[in-house]
């Protein structure tokens, strides 16, 4: 199903159907925001933030920006600007639901590693939601105990970085039994 993807830049067309996928995973979890303020988060770096898409419609999104490290951003306010960082704030990656556990996560993540070195970055930060923390320790994605609270992300939210300058192990790892545990959120599979 997946062999017509495309990974492209997220245009202005795509909106209705991002705002609707993120409305579908975080909505639930209480952390959905406006569109203006995802649309903020794309302004700040719009080399940065893309769409996956199959047979010409969107399929998943994927947004970051330049943040500083051990910051992230507020979901109820809008970005003001861009930061100078080394350090690319990836905020959301959202597959909608006919789409997944097809590996469309994986492809989206592995488009934005390779990107981001290109264009210089040092290290990927993240905050992990709805228990996704496995997933992304999966991706060689390491918890922060000093980072800033993430109480606005809700109970069980980790901050976790990644540095693009190390060996780091591939988006996807070899299949593997996964270790007992919660089955990842949908909106990362």
């Amino acid at each position: 199903m997946t062999e017509d993807l495309l990974i492209r830049p997220l245009a202005e067309g795509d909106w209705d159907a991002v705002v609707a996928m993120e409305s579908s995973a975080y909505s639930g979890l209480g952390l959905s925001e406006e569109r203006t303020a995802l649309r903020s988060r794309a302004d700040a770096s719009p080399t940065t933030c893309f769409v996956a898409e199959i047979a010409e419609q969107p399929a998943g999104y994927l947004l970051s920006l330049p943040y500083p490290a051990g910051r992230y951003p507020d979901l109820g306010q809008v970005e003001g600007g861009g930061f100078h960082s080394r350090n690319l704030h990836l905020h959301d990656i959202v597959i909608a639901s006919t789409h997944r556990r097809q590996g469309l996560a994986h492809r989206l993540l592995a488009h934005l590693e390779r990107t981001a070195r290109a264009q210089g970055y040092e290290r990927i930060s993240l905050v992990a939601v709805g228990g996704s923390e496995r997933f992304w320790s999966a991706r060689g994605f390491t918890p922060h105990a000093d980072a800033a609270a993430v109480d606005a992300y809700h109970e069980g939210a980790r901050y976790m970085s990644r540095s693009l300058t190390d060996e780091a192990p591939p988006s996807r790892p070899a299949a593997t039994p996964a270790p007992a545990g919660p089955p990842l959120p949908p909106e990362v599979s």
